[in-house]
């Protein structure tokens, strides 16, 4: 008893940190999509509002704005074409995006963008001063230099009123050394949160890892902390029942898609067959069962 006075005694009371819900509605934004530039995706979430007295689910047109989303998959599914068809989206839309190369540096991403802006049918000279690269995969103290990195990407949001932010991938900055992957993942959450972005960040999975989960490198870090997932997978068609499951020949791989979650808005739990177009741009086509 005398231990837990001592404690309460020299604890100090946050009252900064206190508020009611209606003082919190003040801060709250308003929930609106962000179209994602990828064919398929902006339908599958929602939200719910009254209409004639009766609650409708009414599309959100994209993922909520100023979410912190999880893009998780093992390699080759997809993920950083996703992610780059997002900045080129918004970068056409006349919206600044800052993008942190981790793993690719940033004059190979460049050029990989160019022609997913190309497939897109949008002229990348006319967009590229919109996206902002930070290249920490040519720079080993912005990848190793967590408050390095932050100040960088604080000064690149003010400099050019960026309200878009990527990371390719998030999983880099904690390689070797994944008992500090929820420090750094919450560091970032809370960061991207204090400056209103709305945030993509590519996570890797290690091949060992249920393939629709959204497990990623360094555990549940990553998707028990942002604000939503969206796992990618790939199935090899190996034998005929599989190649019966998913309705394709034997030798062809199924890409897969689902959202494991989203806190700030409703969204389709389903699993969906995902394609990579011959012109490289990811979509989503169709509830799995239903093509």
């Amino acid at each position: 008893m005398a231990e837990n006075q001592e404690y309460t005694s020299q604890a100090q009371v946050v009252k900064s940190s206190i508020f009611t819900a209606s003082q919190a509605l003040e801060k709250a934004p308003e929930i609106i999509g962000v179209p994602t530039g990828v064919e398929g995706l902006d339908e599958l979430f929602f939200t719910v509002k009254e209409v004639d007295g009766k609650l409708k689910q009414v599309p959100l047109g994209g993922i909520p704005r100023y979410s912190v989303m999880n893009i998780t998959g093992v390699s080759d599914t997809g993920k950083s074409l996703m992610v780059e068809q997002f900045a080129v989206e918004q970068a056409h839309r006349g919206h600044a995006v800052a993008f942190i190369t981790v793993e690719s540096p940033a004059n190979f991403v460049v050029a990989s963008m160019r022609e997913r802006a190309k497939a897109m049918g949008y002229k990348f000279e006319e967009l590229e001063d919109k996206i902002i690269f930070i290249d920490a995969a040519s720079n080993s103290v912005l990848r190793e230099n967590l408050p390095d990195l932050l100040a960088t990407l604080a000064y690149v949001i003010k400099t050019y009123k960026v309200k878009f932010t990527i990371i390719d991938s998030v999983t880099g900055l904690y390689e070797n050394k994944e008992m500090m992957a929820r420090n750094v993942v919450r560091r970032i959450y809370n960061f991207l949160k204090k400056w209103y972005q709305t945030a993509l960040l590519v996570s890797q999975k290690r091949s060992g890892h249920e393939e629709l989960s959204a497990e990623a490198a360094g555990g549940f870090a990553v998707s028990h902390i942002v604000d939503g997932s969206m796992v990618l997978a790939k199935q090899l068609i190996t034998t005929s029942y599989v190649a019966k499951i998913y309705k394709r020949p034997v030798g062809e791989v199924v890409r897969l898609f689902r959202i494991d979650g989203c806190r700030m808005s409703g969204h389709d739990a389903r699993t969906y067959v995902m394609e990579i177009t011959p012109t490289g741009l990811v979509r989503i086509v169709c509830p799995l069962g239903e093509c």
